[in-house]
């Protein structure tokens, strides 16, 4: 059964081995250092960097177009054969946005709205990244929904950063 692996950077390797997850995608500021755990080839890890804003700012490099194909495309590319994790810095932002991103481009008759609420019961903290929801949003041709649906489930709760979880690429999937 594929689904997401989403965490913070500490987690990683934990979250590799415990899940057998093959495939990780990085989202986090350019030139952070981060260890590719050994269960995932070099092939299967895509290292994407940009700043967790949602508008520009100086000196720091806005999520864009391109970061949304590019994590659209390394999805699609998946066989679905072993988990994938999703990862940013603290598990709270980028990482929620793309994992959510990510579910919906997969499996396309899936609701916005009952995936929004689901990602809020599986991690209280996330507070999806709002530049990466709208780019993606209008990539997959969601009408806005997507990012109506995210702005309903709100901030999350305060956290310093997210507890692991998994997000299932089909409804219903699997309850924990």
């Amino acid at each position: 059964m594929p689904y997401l692996a989403v965490c913070p950077l500490a987690h990683v390797q934990r979250v590799a081995t415990s899940t057998g997850a093959q495939r990780m995608l990085t989202v986090i500021n350019t030139g952070t250092k981060v260890e590719r755990p050994r269960e995932i080839a070099e092939e299967n890890h895509l290292f994407l960097g940009f700043n967790d804003i949602a508008t520009p700012m100086e000196g720091m490099t806005l999520p864009g177009e391109q970061h949304v194909r590019a994590i659209l495309d390394f999805a699609h590319d998946w066989d679905r054969s072993a988990p994938m994790i999703v990862h940013c810095f603290a598990g709270i932002s980028r990482s929620t946005a793309t994992a959510y991103m990510i579910a919906l481009a997969l499996n396309p008759a899936r609701d916005e709205m009952e995936l929004a609420q689901e990602l809020r019961w599986r991690a209280p903290s996330a507070t999806p990244n709002p530049k990466l929801i709208e780019i993606a949003d209008a990539i997959l041709g969601r009408n806005g929904r997507m990012v109506d649906a995210i702005r309903a489930i709100g901030r999350g709760q305060d956290a310093y950063e997210g507890e692991p979880f998994r997000l299932p690429i089909l409804e219903g999937e699997f309850e924990e």
